[in-house]
């Protein structure tokens, strides 16, 4: 067993991973997974550049993780930074204090890079006939990626639940222009992934990350968040329709009033849900198999 650590950095949140990995077995031991809203992207798709408030609270969150992993006495320890420090002007800011904090540098990854990492994750405990599509939608950017063991196409398109909410505003509730808004936006970036990735082929769809598994507790009507309920359940495309459609229609106390909610993710899930909702349409998904399983695992399998 090696003990690793591995943290990913998105546009809405901050999260760590330290694992026990044995490569031989396939086996990996969580001793902790946290999660952290620290909303990095905050107006990065208006300004172009990372605010200094967004900064801190990140910041402040590595600094908690630097305890966690010392605790823990992990060997080696990978920072993967995704979308919003992509696109940042200032993004040297960032991966300075990072390295003060934590000793290493954040490692600023690609799309495509992005994906392989989601898809090894999501699908390493998966035993489905044919190929995956496996769908990780994120704070600024969505993953598209195919594959049955590996990769076989990948495309990152700049469609994620932050960047949707600051670019069109939905209100509480929505209204059928917002909403028809955000819709063009998804759909046009449906196209661009079609290029590239054959969206239609696969049998199995593979849901990732938080507006996923937000949607998925919310179909579940759990009265807690509980990882164990949601990991590899099989939420329907009326499930999915049903919580969109609710979750569009809904005020902000209303949806504040959702038990398996996180604060952070109150003012962004309605697009999230809005994002699956288009891609299941596009592929003709009947059920999205989600995972709680994502770019973390594959990050500390790159590790081990």
């Amino acid at each position: 067993m090696t003990r690793v650590a591995a943290i990913d950095c998105g546009t809405n949140s901050i999260r760590l991973l330290v694992a026990d990995c044995d490569p031989e077995t396939g086996e990996l031991v969580d001793l902790d997974r946290r999660m952290t809203i620290v909303r990095l992207g905050q107006g990065v798709d208006r300004t172009g550049r990372l605010a200094p408030e967004a900064l801190e609270r990140t910041f402040a969150a590595c600094r908690e993780y630097a305890a966690v992993i010392k605790e823990f006495g992990a060997e080696r320890l990978r920072f993967v930074a995704t979308s919003a420090s992509r696109d940042a002007e200032n993004r040297d800011e960032f991966v300075r204090g990072v390295l003060d904090i934590l000793g290493v540098e954040p490692e600023v990854i690609t799309g495509d890079q992005e994906a392989e990492f989601s898809f090894t994750g999501a699908t390493r405990e998966l035993h489905a006939d044919g190929d995956y599509l496996v769908v990780d939608i994120g704070g600024g950017s969505t993953e598209f990626v195919v594959g049955s063991r590996q990769v076989r196409a990948a495309r990152s398109v700049d469609v994620g639940c932050v960047r949707m909410t600051e670019r069109h505003h939905p209100g509480n509730p929505a209204t059928p222009e917002q909403i028809a808004a955000i819709r063009a936006d998804v759909e046009s970036a449906l196209d661009l992934a079609e290029r590239t990735v054959p969206l239609r082929e696969p049998r199995t769809l593979v849901g990732l990350a938080g507006s996923v598994t937000t949607v998925a507790a919310i179909a579940l009507d759990l009265k807690a968040y509980d990882s164990a309920a949601i990991h590899h359940s099989r939420i329907s495309y009326e499930q999915v329709r049903a919580v969109t459609e609710r979750l569009l229609a809904s005020t902000h106390e209303e949806r504040t009033a959702i038990p398996v909610l996180h604060p952070g993710r109150i003012d962004v899930i309605a697009a999230g849900a809005l994002v699956l909702l288009a891609v299941m349409e596009r592929t003709g998904a009947r059920e999205v198999v989600v995972s709680e399983h994502d770019i973390l695992d594959g990050i500390a399998w790159s590790i081990a």
